[in-house]
């Protein structure tokens, strides 16, 4: 990645350069799958036993019978002009059921996140610290487990063993953070829970290996000598340095963990993001799969955005 340099604006600047062939790769490569999906929209929204004439008819008051770089065009100086268009099938603005459909998806990646790390970098730093013993076997063989569980099929655990069948969390469904916070929380959690597995198992993973390396160093081996104790060389010395990594991790694992609630939302029957799309691309309706591709896109390059201006404030060496 490109690093924190002397001109945060300049390096900003660069950075959002780069970011619009991404997005207009992303969207284009959309729009054209999406043109290989069977079936005809047209049809249906034409409804039962509709005429060629007015299927016809559907097709030009939408656009549809125009060439697909037209097509593709038109969408995206509307995008331009802060127009997602609307839904062909409900009519509702692509903005609108975007921002009903993302603060679900986001708050259950943020609290994946924070788990993933409030669990995983004790593990690893934990690992690191008992190389070879019987606690670094369970953590690395914890970490493999937690790589290899489907977490479609580790959310299906949760919901029989930990909401149906004690009912200490919800089932299904969402609750508006802004209405009742400790609500939406509480429903997001469990989906929260089955994302931040693998995420545990990478962090704890990634960590131990970074800070295996760095407690064999000159660097270390100095801090011993002057007297430190292991817990500061080990939580204040190792984990600065080891900062990097861990940022490093957290970046790609957020950026997967966006895709991965397309099915935690399902299992879970989660209003958001990921059903958002599906039901869409099971209906043709390429305006709400659009924006909300554009969205997801917009979001990854923010978070890597982020993620190169922190390194440089983690590690000024790399500035």
């Amino acid at each position: 990645m490109v690093l924190f340099g002397a001109n945060p604006l300049g390096m900003l600047g660069r950075r959002l350069a780069q970011a619009l062939p991404v997005i207009l790769l992303a969207t284009f490569l959309a729009f054209g799958l999406l043109k290989l999906v069977p079936g005809d929209i047209a049809v249906t929204l034409a409804g039962d036993n509709a005429t060629d004439a007015r299927i016809a008819e559907i097709r030009q008051l939408y656009g549809l019978d125009k060439p697909f770089l037209i097509q593709y065009a038109e969408w995206l100086w509307r995008v331009v002009q802060g127009d997602l268009s609307k839904s062909l099938l409900t009519g509702e603005a692509v903005l609108v059921s975007i921002q009903r459909c993302l603060p679900p998806t986001l708050l259950i990646v943020i609290l994946a996140i924070a788990l993933s790390v409030l669990i995983g970098t004790p593990l690893g730093m934990l690992a690191a610290s008992r190389r070879g013993s019987w606690i670094d076997s369970a953590v690395m063989t914890l970490g493999s487990l937690g790589i290899a569980i489907p977490n479609f099929w580790l959310a299906m655990l949760l919901v029989a063993t930990l909401a149906m069948a004690n009912n200490w969390f919800p089932v299904t469904g969402a609750v508006p953070f802004l209405e009742d916070p400790w609500g939406a929380i509480h429903h997001a959690l469990l989906p929260a829970l089955a994302l931040a597995a693998a995420g545990v198992a990478e962090i704890s993973r990634q960590l131990r290996g970074a800070m295996i390396e760095l407690l064999s160093s000159q660097q270390v081996r100095t801090l011993r000598a002057k007297g430190l104790p292991p817990t500061a060389i080990l939580w204040k010395h190792g984990l600065r340095n080891v900062g990097i990594d861990l940022l490093t991790v957290v970046t790609l694992l957020a950026n997967r963990m966006l895709a991965a609630t397309v099915v935690i939302e399902a299992v879970f029957a989660i209003p958001g993001m990921g059903s958002l799309i599906i039901n869409a691309a099971l209906q043709r309706d390429f305006p709400v799969v659009q924006g909300v591709i554009l969205v997801m896109v917009v979001i990854v390059l923010l978070i890597n955005l982020s993620a190169d201006m922190l390194y440089g404030r983690i590690d000024p060496r790399v500035r």
